[in-house]
């Protein structure tokens, strides 16, 4: 039996959300959340027992690159525009 959400239910959770909808708005959601409900109920139905559990879609290997030191910006470079140098580096004021 396909899963229907009512209108009540739609005022339920958009209360729930606070979200203000319209009536156009309240029946485009039912029929969504109808929709959703009845993609679940045909996942319910496969047989996935075979199925190995998975937290990815594809196998994740080594997703970021080697921390490796490489060169950068030069210190006089990166200083030059800087309005206050000190130390060395750049010289902020005092917050607050």
């Amino acid at each position: 039996m396909p899963a229907v959400i009512d209108a009540d239910v739609v005022r339920h959770v958009a209360r729930l959300a606070r979200l203000a909808l319209s009536e156009d708005e309240r029946e485009t959601m039912r029929r969504e959340l109808s929709g959703i409900l009845e993609h679940v109920d045909q996942v319910r139905g496969l047989d996935l027992s075979e199925v190995p559990p998975t937290t990815h879609a594809i196998p994740l290997q080594n997703v970021l690159r080697d921390d490796a030191p490489r060169p950068s910006l030069p210190t006089e470079l990166a200083l030059r525009e800087a309005p206050e140098v000190a130390g060395g580096g750049f010289s902020v004021g005092r917050m607050g």
